[in-house]
């Protein structure tokens, strides 16, 4: 049987092999899991979290094996963008009960708490390194979500199913087609 890759492989590619969490943690604590094997809200420290890592790291949970946030596979993230250095974490979303086309499959940039991401130009650099792929890519400060990538004109004519202006029409044609599944 071949190897089919992931999802996350597919949008984002393969781990790096010089890329390791080292002392990072941030997924441990600002992401939500809802898995057989784990459940925590984001925001709140992975019971199996010490002042050390993870207590049972050698056992811990599938989900906790098989996942890597971004930095792990885009080279184009500098090394001070890993989530612990930088206050951003970015990870695929997936949404089956998506209230927009562009929130069911997308990249999603959170500033943890306290995060100077923003202020410092961080953010900017992340988002730069993202937007250049037909996935939605969303930016979240925990109060707000806003869409990044595609611009806006570009996404309200795919959402509108209106004719693209020609300097448009090649992209708002992939973006449609990227999408078509959550379009209908």
């Amino acid at each position: 049987m071949a190897d089919h890759p992931d999802l996350e492989t597919l949008l984002l590619g393969p781990v790096l092999p010089d890329r390791e969490c080292g002392g990072c943690t941030a997924c441990c604590v600002a992401l939500k899991v809802d898995t057989p094997d784990l459940k925590k809200p984001a925001g709140t420290p992975c019971p199996q979290l010490s002042a050390t890592g993870c207590s049972i790291h050698a056992v811990r949970p599938t989900i906790c094996r098989t996942w890597f946030c971004a930095w792990r596979r885009v080279a184009a993230l500098p090394d001070e963008a890993r989530p612990d250095r930088s206050g951003l974490i970015v990870s695929v979303s997936f949404n089956r009960a998506a209230r927009h086309p562009f929130e069911a499959i997308a990249l999603t940039v959170l500033a943890l708490p306290g995060s100077k991401a923003v202020a410092i130009g961080m953010a900017a650099h992340v988002l730069d390194a993202l937007c250049d792929r037909p996935i939605a890519v969303w930016f979240s400060d925990g109060q707000r979500k806003m869409l990044m990538h595609p611009e806006n004109d570009v996404a309200q004519i795919v959402l509108s199913g209106a004719e693209a202006p020609p300097q448009l029409a090649a992209e708002v044609a992939l973006w449609r087609q990227q999408y078509a599944a959550f379009l209908a």
